[in-house]
């Protein structure tokens, strides 16, 4: 049963892969974070995770009982079309939030199911404060504008520390920082009940603490963009 689907969800696939017309790559400041692999665009990813997931659920949710391999296939085709739209949406504002964004050192990371737009910590704070500084109340202004521009999307805002220091104290400025992003997204017009904000202190390291380096790379605020599906 599950070979026929996967041959249904691949055969499907390249139905809905037919149907993209949205370019490889992106352009930007950025470009080069978050483009991916192989030269495939997020439609084309998109694509054939929405018409594998389809023909799952095509099958599984089968109304008669008695034509599985059908209901798989449209399953597939209808889930492969709605996975490029998602891909294709997420390249356009991935490059549009690259040509908003001014200040160095802030990534735009599209994952093919989110946008990621890390924010460096010494891009928004003075040490242990958590006031957004001017420069970058302006990119996050802007990050606004683009929330704005595509509403069809949640929102969250998480605080990242290094470990120096108690975590105690770690997890509450990260939170802080948290909020005071999301305060700034929500006075540039983006809905608040679109923002979730919150910390996660030291928890998640994305380089080693034991170097200078590694701690600035996880003294941070990621804002990840989720489309509603």
């Amino acid at each position: 049963m599950m070979s026929r689907l996967s041959l249904l969800a691949a055969g499907a696939s390249m139905v809905a892969l037919g149907a993209c017309t949205t370019p490889m790559g992106t352009t930007g400041g950025t470009a080069a974070v978050g483009t991916p692999p192989g030269g495939m665009s997020r439609a084309q990813q998109g694509a054939i995770a929405g018409a594998a997931t389809g023909a799952i659920l095509g099958a599984v949710r089968d109304s008669d009982g008695n034509n599985k391999a059908r209901d798989a296939a449209r399953g597939a085709i209808v889930g492969g079309l709605a996975g490029a739209a998602v891909g294709a949406t997420l390249d356009a504002q991935q490059r549009a939030l690259q040509s908003q964004i001014a200040t160095p050192g802030v990534q735009v990371v599209n994952t093919g199911t989110t946008l990621n737009v890390v924010l460096p910590e010494g891009v928004l704070f003075a040490t242990d404060s958590a006031a957004v500084s001017g420069p970058a109340q302006s990119d996050l202004l802007a990050v606004a504008q683009n929330l704005r521009q595509y509403p069809n999307s949640t929102v969250q805002v998480i605080g990242h520390t290094d470990s120096t220091g108690e975590a105690a104290y770690n997890l509450q400025l990260s939170q802080r920082r948290a909020q005071s992003v999301a305060n700034i997204l929500i006075a540039g017009g983006v809905q608040s009940q679109r923002i979730a904000a919150g910390g996660q202190g030291e928890s998640q390291p994305v380089a080693s603490n034991d170097t200078p380096a590694g701690r600035s790379q996880n003294r941070r605020v990621e804002i990840i963009i989720r489309p509603n599906r």
